[in-house]
């Protein structure tokens, strides 16, 4: 993998396809929306109750954007530092999920 300057923690960037790009872009902007739909709900004094199950479906759909990330990543990044004998990638892999399960 090329590596490019990159604004991200890590410096190391990734090439996607424009389907991959497409379809996690329309994930973000559906739960940008929602973020948006839930805020206009707390402006206009909405029940607790009704404003939690959105927080709840926004949370859902950020779990799933990165559980799809992550599949993604195991498939094409890992997959390919690892055949390059890149073992650390491993660690690196480790670690985010124990982030990702917390």
């Amino acid at each position: 993998m090329e590596q490019k300057e990159c604004c991200c923690c890590s410096g190391r960037t990734k090439e996607r396809s424009a389907e991959e790009v497409k379809k996690l872009i329309h994930r973000l902007n559906r739960i940008e929306g929602q973020i948006r739909g839930i805020r206009g709900m707390l402006e206009k004094n909405a029940y607790c109750v009704d404003i939690l199950g959105q927080v709840s479906a926004a949370n859902a759909a950020l779990n799933a954007f990165g559980k799809e990330l992550l599949a993604e990543h195991i498939r094409t990044c890992v997959a390919q530092d690892i055949r390059e004998g890149r073992d650390e990638t491993i660690e690196e892999l480790v670690n985010t999920l124990q982030k990702m399960m917390k």
